[in-house]
């Protein structure tokens, strides 16, 4: 029996990047046939695809790494960066055999004729961490206060449905909200600059990040508006064919990797110093003081009211896909699919 079966049994994606990332994905696999030919590949060896650059999200994996906890498991892990947009589909591809996405980008790739074989198997963190972002005093404190204002969207279908949703349960017309195309990188400079009057960020590292920049700004998160919308993002997904057949090493890498996480949620300060070490894509070149601010943050937002990191609820999970599928954004009711606590069922 699969621990890792479900119990039941976009979205910022462009097509053009999901045909980029398919293409790294193909040399990938070329790449792994040769060396499987060579006789090269290591039993033990694990792959995590990132979905980002190396960020606070991402400190348990690195914590593991350093302090040995994966080798002492018996494992060879190594942590990569994604093609453009393409953590799912390397790890689909059996590529990677656990990558780091969300349950909302999760979606697509389960709402099909041919679902992904990805299976989400832990939150990294407890709660939807994300919201509006916007410049103190223009009375964007909840989303009523975005009638008449601009707003920069990835113009995602659920992005923009979660954001009228909102509106619409304060009574304040979507219409009249100016959406323009965000490329924005820094956002509070992009709000002390005019360039925007609203965005959405990730708390633990935008809003960190606002808090450091001296600009003065307000926030809400969806998840205060409505529970639906506090889903699970960021998740560590895996490769279904994998865990069918290497449960005992999927559930020794999970461990592992729960003993990461949970050391970080303790000692915020070592962890940031951790993961600024194993950066080396130099995206965190410069950035100390926001990762120090933001582990510290952040690792509040790690553990259960037990202490325990990486469990799924069951009901949050169903209930944002159930909402998806009422608003009309899958085709399929997704409730009860693509995701599994078999790793920790001891602490269920």
């Amino acid at each position: 029996m699969n621990i890792f079966k479900s119990k039941n049994s976009d979205n910022k994606k462009k097509i053009t990047r999901i045909v980029v990332s398919a293409i790294l994905c193909m040399i990938c696999m070329i790449s792994l046939c040769a060396c499987n030919k060579n006789g090269s590949k290591d039993e033990n060896e694990i792959v995590i695809c990132l979905d980002w650059t190396p960020n606070t999200n991402h400190t348990g994996l690195y914590v593991a790494l350093e302090k040995g906890y994966y080798k002492d498991a018996g494992l060879n892990v190594s942590i990569v960066q994604p093609p453009e947009g393409g953590a799912l589909l390397m790890c689909a591809s059996g590529q990677a055999q656990f990558a780091i996405d969300a349950q909302d980008t999760m979606a697509a790739a389960l709402d099909r004729e041919d679902p992904l074989g990805i299976t989400a198997v832990a939150p990294i963190l407890q709660h939807n961490t994300s919201g509006i972002l916007s410049r103190e005093g223009d009375g964007i404190t909840s989303p009523k206060g975005l009638v008449g204002k601009t707003y920069s969207t990835w113009d995602s279908p659920i992005e923009l449905a979660m954001i009228k949703y909102c509106m619409e349960k304060e009574d304040a017309d979507f219409s009249k909200l100016k959406l323009i195309p965000n490329n924005i990188t820094n956002e509070p400079a992009a709000l002390d600059s005019k360039q925007t009057d609203a965005v959405w960020i990730f708390y633990g590292w935008s809003g960190i990040n606002a808090e450091l920049s001296g600009v003065k700004c307000d926030y809400f998160a969806f998840k205060d508006i409505a529970p639906e919308l506090d889903y699970y993002t960021p998740v560590i997904v895996a490769n279904n064919d994998y865990l069918d057949k290497n449960e005992e090493k999927a559930k020794a890498f999970m461990e592992a990797t729960a003993k990461g996480y949970e050391f970080a949620a303790k000692n915020p300060k070592e962890a940031a110093d951790i993961l600024l070490k194993g950066d080396d894509t130099g995206a965190l070149q410069g950035a100390a003081e926001l990762v120090y601010a933001s582990a510290e943050w952040i690792s509040t937002q790690y553990l259960d009211e037990d202490g325990k990191w990486g469990t799924i609820d069951e009901k949050r999970w169903n209930g944002f896909y159930e909402w998806l599928f009422e608003n009309g954004l899958t085709t399929n009711n997704l409730s009860g699919k693509g995701f599994s606590n078999g790793w920790n069922e001891a602490n269920n």
